[in-house]
């Protein structure tokens, strides 16, 4: 598998490591990464030993089967219909893009147009299995999260003394205000109930030191509920170590013919 790379930040760079380094991906290898800053495009070209492109369509008809995008949301609403459009399939890391129905739906008649796939990861979360069988009778009744992160995870005051609950509403809602901050209610959502049925709670905790994540469902099936306690990645307190690792997780499960919780 040859892999093309978008954005070179702490993800990016730990992909790079993971698969070109540390050969964590059996068959697999970054081939080409994209990225504006040619400073540091050139630098990870060298450490990495792969190529690097500042001009997308170039990156984009480069020897390349497969396209990883871990950028922005920005990044991932501008190159994805491109993306799928040239016939390669695509692993997508700001899943806060799918939050626009316009825009999920111009994903979904697109894979199906040119026989492509678009991977959601679960990123910082789990229980995406059990939500997913709880709603196949459409007897899934209520979806919910509340993330718990440190101040210097948000764009809230790094002083704060007590803790400050700075959102509650809908996953739509919470990814318009929080677009680097909760893809996991998005992907959540995506899994259940929808981005205007998923209630979200963000709170900033001075007290906390990881990012903590707590999904509650209910329905038909019983009550669910699951803690979820992340490590941030190393060097930036936004990103739970979790959410880099769940995309490694997905490429190194692509194509195996077995697989397991769905």
């Amino acid at each position: 598998m040859r892999l093309g790379l978008i954005g070179c930040g702490n993800i990016g760079e730990f992909l790079l490591q993971a698969i070109n380094k540390d050969g964590l991906l059996s068959g697999g290898k970054v081939v080409s990464i994209y990225t504006r800053r040619e400073e540091i495009a050139l630098q990870f070209a060298k450490k990495y030993e792969t190529n690097s492109y500042q001009d997308f369509e170039t990156f984009l008809h480069s020897d390349i089967d497969f396209i990883i995008e871990a950028a922005t949301i920005e990044a991932a609403k501008e190159y994805s219909l491109k993306i799928l459009e040239s016939g390669k399939d695509l692993l997508l890391s700001s899943i806060g893009v799918m939050a626009d129905p316009a825009f999920e739906k111009s994903i979904q008649e697109l894979c199906s147009k040119n026989n492509v796939n678009i991977f959601l990861p679960s990123g910082a979360i789990g229980g995406l299995d059990l939500i997913k069988s709880a709603k196949a009778l459409d007897e899934l009744e209520h979806v919910s999260i509340t993330t718990r992160k440190p101040p210097s995870a948000l764009p809230v005051d790094t002083l704060l003394k007590e803790e400050n609950l700075m959102f509650e509403g809908t996953a739509a809602e919470a990814i318009k205000k929080f677009p680097r901050n909760i893809n996991v209610a998005v992907v959540l959502s995506l899994a259940g109930l929808g981005c205007e049925k998923t209630k979200v709670k963000i709170i900033a905790d001075p007290t906390v030191l990881k990012n903590t994540h707590l999904i509650e469902a209910s329905g038909s099936f019983g009550k669910f509920k699951l803690e979820v306690e992340n490590d941030p990645m190393p060097h930036n307190p936004k990103t739970s170590y979790l959410a880099a690792l769940s995309l490694l997780a997905t490429l190194q499960n692509k194509n195996k013919p077995m697989q397991v919780g769905l």
